[in-house]
């Protein structure tokens, strides 16, 4: 994608004009070495997609992740979505966005999150997660530390945009008040549309969307199942989410073991053939996203969905 040049001093506009309607999110490159993920990246590019989407968890930390990205790359937007702000100082992360906004002139775009309220340590893989306290509050501390950090590197230009993982309405407002706009994860269409709703029509909006390429229904029904069953028992965020979305005990497993509805999973994930999750990703964007990036679910998730991503770029990169 090009810049427009009218949009050169308006973040939104120029993130609507440089990401274009399509981009790829993926949590997949952390458990493979560095040359085929700069293969993969280099692809994504060539095919035509205008961002490159990339968690945070315990793998790569987010900041070394988009080095290696935008290196591996000549125009390509890379955005994080999302920064773990438990991961590191907000004045760390001020000076790494200031560093790679000037490396990469107009190429990076910091999603921000990982915020979760709870009143007990969390456990992943035996680590313990500290309890943590409001998100609102928590976020906009971040967020007032981060703009009133000192400065002594040089300021990018154009400033790197900024987008919060936002779910609930509290913080989907927030974003539109203090950042760009906002980056959910792991929602319907309804949410897209109340999303649009809260912040009004000038914040930015990427959604992510879960979809799985396949002709079986009931084998792409099979890995949407565990990806939903997955983030539903081990995020309490998300089930919050979904029950703000009208979803009920019938539909949320209440334990290991329990598989979701199938009125949930099909609202979470597309699966199907192309035209399937084409029409889901034209969907999202009737319903007010500005821009839809794909997470690829495979039956192996142990190896890049490279030919996954091949296959819909054709099939999506001409959505308007």
């Amino acid at each position: 994608m090009t810049d427009d040049p009218a949009a050169k001093h308006d973040p939104t506009a120029r993130l609507r004009s440089r990401l274009g309607r399509v981009g790829v999110w993926t949590m997949d490159f952390d458990g493979h070495p560095a040359a085929p993920v700069r293969d993969a990246v280099a692809e994504i590019e060539d095919l035509g997609y205008g961002a490159l989407w990339f968690g945070e968890g315990f793998g790569r930390d987010t900041v070394s992740q988009a080095w290696l990205l935008l290196s591996a790359t000549r125009h390509l937007t890379v955005a994080a979505g999302i920064a773990n702000i438990t991961h590191r100082d907000p004045i760390a992360m001020a000076g790494a966005t200031r560093a790679l906004g000037e490396a990469f002139p107009g190429r990076y775009l910091l999603g921000l999150g990982g915020h979760r309220v709870h009143d007990q340590p969390l456990e992943i893989d035996g680590f313990q997660l500290p309890a943590t306290g409001r998100a609102v509050p928590t976020v906009t501390a971040y967020l007032d530390a981060m703009d009133t950090a000192p400065a002594h590197s040089l300021a990018p230009e154009p400033a790197v945009p900024r987008l919060l993982a936002a779910l609930g309405p509290k913080m989907l407002a927030l974003a539109a008040r203090r950042t760009a706009g906002a980056h959910p994860y792991f929602v319907s269409v309804e949410h897209t549309s109340r999303a649009r709703q809260i912040m009004g029509p000038d914040a930015y909006l990427a959604v992510e969307q879960a979809v799985v390429l396949d002709t079986d229904p009931g084998r792409g029904r099979e890995v949407a199942t565990a990806h939903v069953g997955m983030y539903t028992s081990l995020a309490p965020h998300q089930k919050a989410n979904m029950r703000r979305l009208g979803f009920g005990d019938d539909d949320l497993p209440a334990g290991p073991g329990e598989a979701p509805s199938r009125r949930l999973i099909d609202a979470i994930v597309a699966y199907g053939d192309l035209d399937v999750l084409r029409e889901r990703v034209r969907e999202h964007l009737d319903a007010g996203a500005d821009h839809v990036c794909v997470q690829a679910l495979t039956a192996d998730p142990t190896r890049l969905p490279t030919s996954t991503w091949r296959e819909l770029a054709p099939a999506l990169l001409d959505l308007t």
